[in-house]
């Protein structure tokens, strides 16, 4: 099972990297705090301080086309912000 999925690269996140050492990752639903931080040490090589998680509910549109009305809705995901300790960083586009 891969836990970590993908990182997060946004204008917010990557704002919080450089102020406060924070990164972002979508990361597997059924994973918990110590699994994305076991996950995250080993595939980085650096020292997480904090952990913090949230799940990110789908979003539900309504379509009108000429063949009626059309519904769907994105993935559910759960995203994990991650704490460096100071002094250490999470290079993505060296790790890809």
């Amino acid at each position: 099972m891969s836990i970590i999925i993908k990182p997060i690269v946004t204008e917010k996140v990557t704002k919080e990297s450089e102020v406060l050492n924070r990164f972002g990752f979508v990361v597997d639903k059924k994973a918990n705090k110590v699994q994305i931080k076991k996950a995250i040490e080993a595939a980085y090589g650096v020292t997480i301080l904090s952990v913090n998680t949230m799940n990110v509910r789908p979003d539900r549109t309504t379509k009108y086309t000429k063949s009626g009305l059309i519904s769907g809705k994105t993935n559910a995901i759960k995203k994990a912000i991650v704490q460096v300790q100071e002094g250490e960083t999470i290079d993505f586009y060296n790790n890809i």
